[in-house]
């Protein structure tokens, strides 16, 4: 447990850092190392785009969710969180790239979010087993309207974003549940 909040306490510290450096320091310029659609300066933002936010309001509602969701992704073993979190970013990231709008940026914890919904929701499925589908309906009873924000919606709200992390969780999902079974 101590483990567990060292690490979602370390990425929402990075978080908050960039986003007050941003705001106070650098005056909004950080998010232009967000991902820059079909632009190859703009890949550098697989790595950073996930740490960087809008505004206070952007960043305050992804904190909550990024917390809640990336512990539940730690609950059977804290090394699924970091194997989630690098596929989610390579994944939802070159998929935002390759779908995003030309001249957008996209950016957010979100496609980190998305990516941990994803993995939480198929997670039951690709690992049959008992704790893992009731923490799969759990996790859909309380955050499944979530799954909306992979459509297209408000102008602003990076949508490929959302859907390319959720895959990235949903292959991660995979990957992890083949990897246990083998290991039986």
């Amino acid at each position: 447990m101590k483990t567990q909040a060292k690490i979602l306490g370390g990425f929402v510290a990075v978080f908050w850092l960039s986003e007050l450096l941003d705001l106070f320091v650098f005056h909004g310029s950080l998010n232009q190392f967000g991902i820059i659609p079909h632009n190859i300066i703009g890949l550098r933002g697989i790595l950073f785009a996930p740490f960087l936010h809008g505004n206070l309001a952007h960043l305050i509602g992804n904190t909550i969710p990024f917390i809640v969701l990336g512990w539940l992704v730690m609950l059977q073993e804290t090394s699924d969180f970091w194997i989630v979190t690098a596929l989610t970013m390579v994944i939802g990231g070159l998929g935002t790239w390759l779908f995003g709008a030309p001249g957008s940026v996209h950016i957010g914890a979100s496609i980190l979010i998305f990516g941990y919904l994803g993995f939480l929701l198929l997670r039951g499925y690709f690992q049959r087993n008992f704790a893992s589908i009731l923490l799969s309906i759990v996790v859909g009873f309380f955050y499944g309207r979530l799954v909306f924000g992979v459509l297209p919606s408000d102008r602003g709200i990076s949508w490929q974003g959302h859907l390319f992390g959720f895959l990235g969780g949903i292959l991660a999902a995979k990957l992890i549940a083949n990897e246990k079974r083998s290991y039986r």
